[in-house]
């Protein structure tokens, strides 16, 4: 994902970044081309509801954090979309969102 590209690198070295994502699956939450704020975070830091940007089964997406599981070390989130998808569970959690401007 080109435009997740950029974000993971900052969040990765402990910098906020902003993306535009497109799509319809975070609807009307995050709507297609919104600018999103987001900031570093890991799996431990993360609460149900969260909005995400994160990796699961390969693919980069920014989705909620529907379940989580474990603690410390062995901790997972499940992602899903704001329509109903489950994508999976997934530790791999660059980044959580803190501002939506939506166009």
């Amino acid at each position: 994902m080109g435009w997740a590209n950029h974000a993971i690198e900052a969040l990765s070295e402990g910098r906020a970044a902003v993306v535009k994502p497109h799509g319809g699956s975070m609807r009307p939450k995050v709507e297609s081309g919104a600018t999103v704020t987001l900031e570093p975070t890991t799996v431990n830091e993360v609460q149900v509801g969260d909005i995400v940007l994160c990796r699961v089964k390969g693919n980069v997406m920014l989705h909620l954090v529907k379940a989580l599981r474990g603690s410390d070390d062995k901790r997972s989130a499940l992602i899903g979309n704001n329509v109903g998808r489950i994508n999976g569970w997934t530790r791999t959690i660059y980044g959580r969102v803190v501002e939506v401007r939506n166009p």
